[in-house]
């Protein structure tokens, strides 16, 4: 098997996209400008010299100024998944004026066809799409998967124990909540949960022996955290839930930023050897790549989960790969999370994905590490079956969340 071949077959194999900001009514993107302006390419763009209000512009000017910084920025792996989507979806090469105006009426025209997004989900055989809004899910759409996202009921909770006179009595009354919420979600066909670190702050405190209890007063904001955290941990594990964590990024000064916090995933050991729950590590930092690697060998129950945010980079893939590759079986791995706001988005991403997908596992076979056949497994779980198996598990008799075939 070529290099080549490799390539193609992988570009073939199912994908289940484990996080997105889809919406079943709003799939596809409607301009050019929201293809061009997707918030990390925007992000890149900025740093060319790209006004911090292009919408400001007269069209005409928007469009000279994108170019001068689509072309500074061509080095970019943001940059490459542009011109792919452009390219491969539209037949379009971004050069002028006239090519972006010509790319902007092609995405209006498909921008109403109602079959584009399953056009553009078969390209890349994307199967599955996870989001975390019942609402923007639909059965006959692509979105089809929902795990609930918690941090608003997180935040609740803790402001009200912070806030309680007596934050044992309440914190009491916020566990017994917290099983019922978790209860309604299992009851309503969920498989699982998921929170970013948000709530928790540094959460500097770890997770093990923990008490069951608060005493009346007093706490810090990490006793209040980590008594939270066992609180939904102990839930989920009685509702039959797995936990998804998104960690490694915190609000700094009005911005998200990437926080290698060596102490992150350290602190969660606890959970992890307490609940027999299933915790799979969404990682937005460098950092914890190798520190969810190391956790989920440690502990049956932890898996990796896909890349976000600041750890999505040709770089931080390559490393990742070769950490999961060298330590995990694959079906403790699931790699895409798109993090797509539009459907060309999420196939721009899951090619680069399966591009350097294909040849790290190619070069592994250069090096005899693996053959062939190995590979394949190691893609086919990387890309969907490891994600499936999680998923749509059913636990202590709850059937998970059904989906399309």
């Amino acid at each position: 098997m070529t290099r080549q071949e490799l390539q193609n077959v992988v570009h073939h194999l199912n994908v289940w996209d484990t996080h997105t900001h889809l919406k079943a009514d709003a799939l596809p993107a409607q301009t050019f400008w929201d293809i061009g302006h997707y918030f990390w390419f925007l992000r890149e763009l900025q740093a060319a010299g790209y006004p911090e209000e292009p919408e400001s512009l007269p069209e005409d000017q928007r469009i000279e100024a994108f170019l001068r910084a689509f072309n500074a920025t061509r080095n970019t792996a943001m940059n490459w998944v542009v011109r792919q989507i452009f390219k491969t979806l539209y037949d379009i090469e971004i050069t002028d004026a006239e090519s972006v105006k010509a790319a902007d009426a092609a995405v209006r025209g498909t921008a109403g066809q109602a079959d584009w997004p399953k056009q553009v989900c078969d390209r890349l055989h994307i199967k599955h799409i996870a989001t975390n809004v019942e609402k923007d899910a639909d059965p006959d759409s692509v979105p089809d998967f929902v795990f609930p996202r918690m941090e608003s009921h997180l935040n609740r909770w803790i402001d009200r124990i912070t806030r309680a006179r007596n934050q044992q009595t309440e914190g009491e009354t916020i566990k017994a909540e917290v099983s019922y919420t978790l209860k309604g979600f299992a009851d309503a066909g969920h498989s699982g949960i998921m929170t970013s670190n948000d709530p928790f702050g540094r959460l500097k405190k770890s997770t093990r022996n923990a008490p069951e209890s608060l005493t009346s007063s007093g706490h810090s904001p990490d006793d209040i955290g980590v008594f939270i955290l066992h609180a939904l941990c102990r839930a989920a594990e009685a509702h039959g839930l797995f936990v998804q964590f998104f960690l490694g990024v915190e609000s700094k000064e009005g911005a998200a930023v990437p926080a290698n916090d060596p102490d992150r995933i350290l602190n969660l050991h606890g959970l992890f050897a307490q609940y027999a729950c299933p915790f799979e590590l969404v990682l937005g930092a460098e950092l914890n790549n190798l520190d969810a690697v190391q956790a989920a060998r440690i502990y049956p129950n932890v898996h990796v989960g896909g890349m976000w945010w600041y750890n999505f980079r040709v770089s931080t893939y390559r490393q990742s790969m070769q950490y999961r590759f060298e330590a995990l079986p694959p079906s403790k791995c699931a790699l895409v999370a798109s993090d797509a706001r539009c459907i060309e988005w999420c196939y721009g991403k899951i090619l680069i994905i399966k591009r350097l997908m294909a040849d790290f596992l190619y070069d592994q076979i250069e090096a005899e590490w693996i053959d062939g056949e190995d590979a394949l497994r190691v893609a086919r779980e990387w890309l969907y079956d490891a994600p499936a198996e999680l998923y749509q598990k059913p636990r202590n008799g709850v059937k998970a969340f059904p989906t399309k075939t």
